[in-house]
């Protein structure tokens, strides 16, 4: 009977732990794991005796509480950590040299957003109005924040 409850407990503890580091979230893996552990428990003292539940008890919060010590360390989530660094950029926000009533081309058709290139240099650019078709000369209407407004100026 002693190997069932072991198995129990020791069973209980890695689905704890699975819990913790595989799967987090879900809460399924840790309450199987509780009522493993609890089940062994229960019969160390139906099926032992009562010394033997009180034992069984004992050793099984120890390991727990030694497994959360260990746990709550820094040192050991160091270990497990990735320590690379993000050096790359999704896009940056600066607009270089731009500034309203700046003159530029259409790249692409512009409904009502679309690419452009000022002083040879390419942006998403934002049509206020009307659609704007590729090859059209632009003109900056507004700056708001990275977004820029441009409307067709008309030949």
């Amino acid at each position: 009977m002693w190997s069932v409850i072991i198995i129990l407990i020791l069973v209980g503890l890695l689905m704890l732990i699975l819990e913790v580091l595989v799967i987090p979230g879900s809460g399924i893996a840790g309450i199987v794991g509780f009522i493993l552990m609890a089940a062994g428990i229960w019969l160390a003292y139906t099926r032992e005796s009562v010394e033997a539940g009180h034992i069984t008890l004992a050793v099984t919060l120890g390991v727990n509480l030694i497994g959360l010590v260990l746990a709550l360390r820094s040192k050991t989530w160091k270990k497990a950590m990735l320590e690379t660094k993000i050096d790359g950029r999704a896009r940056d926000l600066k607009l270089p040299n731009l500034k309203v009533g700046d003159k530029g081309k259409t790249v692409s058709r512009c409904a009502p957003m679309g690419k452009a290139v000022f002083f040879d240099k390419f942006f998403e650019v934002s049509a206020l109005s009307e659609f704007i078709d590729e090859n059209r000369d632009i003109e900056i209407v507004r700056i708001s924040g990275n977004k820029i407004f441009i409307k067709h100026l008309k030949e």
